[in-house]
Formats: structure tokens, sequence, C-alpha cells
């Protein structure tokens, strides 16, 4: 993308037009709907605003060797998009940052998850509709699971009978107490060796989940899916 362009954006700011073509934004999550980002090959940088400074690059694997993916918020279009704000899985967690369309590619997707602490349950949405309600355990009160707005941005199986169960789904959370975790303390939804505990305050911060819910979670939850983790 030219360096020019940053003009062109800085138009659109002010109510005009560049060449013919309007220039805006317009979000990418509804109710029903969001998008993915996919990285496609070589080094993505992610920027602090279009055409601005870059704080961040991304490889097309993370450092697990999981397809690097970013939740879409919204598109900054000239006539097609040009550049997408994303979430990055960044601590502390919920920096958004610009990339370039050319870099990426747009994935849409029609769930979300919602996780309520309170009753400790992890609800499915697909296309605005709940399909999937589960009981889950939380982190303990020295530990406790971080809240806000989230994604999947990572997906394992492992060892289906050790303590992160059939699968982890992990998101673009971390523990805000776990200093010292590899990795900055990334949080996953994942299954579980010991059902009799869900339900119950006892995780170092990821949300647990039985095996049968982790399964279904696999389908219904793709990279990219929008998590809200709420109080």
């Amino acid at each position: 993308m030219a360096v020019v362009f940053t003009e062109s954006i800085q138009a659109s700011y002010d109510g005009r037009t560049t060449r013919g073509c309007s220039i805006g934004t317009k979000s990418l999550v509804t109710s029903t709907r969001s998008y993915a980002v996919d990285v496609r090959a070589g080094l993505t940088y992610v920027f602090r605003s279009p055409g601005g400074r870059a704080f961040s690059r991304f490889g097309r694997f993370n450092v697990n060797g999981v397809p690097t993916v970013f939740a879409a918020l919204e598109s900054v279009s000239r006539c097609k998009a040009a550049w997408y704000r994303v979430m990055v899985p960044l601590k502390p967690h919920g920096q958004t940052g610009y990339v370039r369309a050319q870099d990426v590619r747009l994935r849409p997707l029609r769930t979300r998850l919602v996780v309520d602490l309170s009753t400790r349950r992890l609800t499915a949405f697909d296309r605005g509709r709940p399909v999937l309600s589960a009981k889950v355990a939380i982190g303990a009160r020295s530990t406790p699971t971080p809240t806000g707005r989230f994604y999947v941005n990572q997906r394992f199986r492992d060892d289906p009978l050790g303590p992160y169960g059939w699968a982890a789904i992990g998101i673009s959370a971390f523990s805000e107490v776990l200093h010292g975790w590899p990795q900055g303390g990334p949080v996953a939804i994942h299954g579980t060796n010991r059902p009799s505990l869900l339900g119950l305050p006892v995780s170092n911060g990821c949300i647990r989940v039985s095996n049968e819910t982790v399964k279904r979670l696999w389908r219904l939850a793709p990279t990219g899916t929008p998590v809200q983790v709420q109080v």
C-alpha cells in the first residue's frame, strides 16, 4: 500500500472524497456476523493508524506453529477495503491496530461465545441465537479469569487424557497476575480430566468445560470467533 494513502485517509476525516471514491470506516461486527483476518504469508505489520507507525509484526504462524489470526473490527475503505482495524493477541490485552488489506484474508464468521463468570456458564450463539450452554470452571480468587472482549486466536489438541482434556481453544486474553508464566500467561477455554471441578473457581485463569462441550466448541468456534468474558 502506497504511503500516499495516509493523506487519503485524513481526507476522509475531513468529509471529502478522493478520485471519485468515498473514504470511510465500516464496522465489521454485528450480533449475527463477524470476521476473522488471516495472515497470508511472510510478515504482517500492525500500525497505530492507517499508514502510521508500526508497533508490532506477526508471521504467518505464531510461536506455537498455529496460523496467525486477528479479529476484524472495522474496514477502512477507498473504493474497496484498504485497511482493517483488528484486535491483536498482545499484552496488555484489548490492544487494537491496523493491518493492510492486501496482507491478509478476510473470513466471515457466524458464531460468538459469552462466558459469564457470575453464573459460571458459557453460551455459544450462532447467527445471534443460543445453541449451547454449559457449566464452566473459572479462575481462582488469586488467579482470576480476565474479563473483556477477546477472540479465539489458536486451537490445540494434545493429550485427551491430560489436564486440557480433548482440546484447548486459546483466546486473546492473558492472566493479569501470572507475570512469569510462559508466553505471558495466555488464557484458553479447554476440556478437563477433572469434570467434578466444573462450576468452581479453581483454575489459573483458564475456562474449563467438559470434554463433550469442548468437542462441540471445536466445531462451533473457529479461530477469529468473538469471545466476551463478563461478570
